[in-house]
């Protein structure tokens, strides 16, 4: 995993690295996620592969919607 430190301009621009680029399939117009979780943000490639399908496969892995339901609320009953 690599870790690298960018500036944002004054309009909240930032370049993304052509190394990022290639491997992402990036090309000019090109569209990526941004998910905030409050304290991170964390950039990936819109589309196949994103964030959408990232948590659709986690939520098959955890059993289906109705499991990680019911697991969530015997660990935090509040939330119930």
């Amino acid at each position: 995993m690599t870790v690298a430190r960018y500036t944002v301009s004054e309009r909240g621009q930032m370049a993304l690295p052509a190394s990022a680029r290639r491997r992402w399939g990036l090309m000019e117009g090109g569209q990526v996620e941004v998910l905030d979780l409050g304290s991170t943000v964390i950039i990936a490639p819109a589309g196949p592969g994103g964030f959408r399908d990232m948590l659709r496969t986690a939520i098959d892995e955890a059993g289906g919607y109705d499991a990680l339901v019911a697991k969530v609320i015997e660990d935090e009953p509040d939330l119930a």
